[in-house]
């Protein structure tokens, strides 16, 4: 099976079909953390703004909150 281990991070990536395994090598070059246990999230927040960036999907249709907080 073909894989490759990502010089930066130490994550291996494997897959049966080679054409697959060079996509989602492609992808994780643009998410690679670099070191391991740093965040996976692309987007950053800013600690003083923790409210929901879309308040009218907050909540679901019974009203309860969609994501923890």
């Amino acid at each position: 099976m073909p894989e490759e281990t990502c010089a930066e991070c130490g994550k291996r990536l494997f897959h049966e079909n080679e054409d697959t395994l060079k996509i989602e090598i492609a992808i994780h070059k643009k998410f690679c953390r670099k070191k391991e246990g740093e965040t996976h999230s692309y987007m950053h927040r800013d600690p003083q703004h923790m409210e929901t960036f879309d308040p009218e999907r907050e909540n679901d249709s019974k009203g309860k909150p969609i994501l923890r907080k």
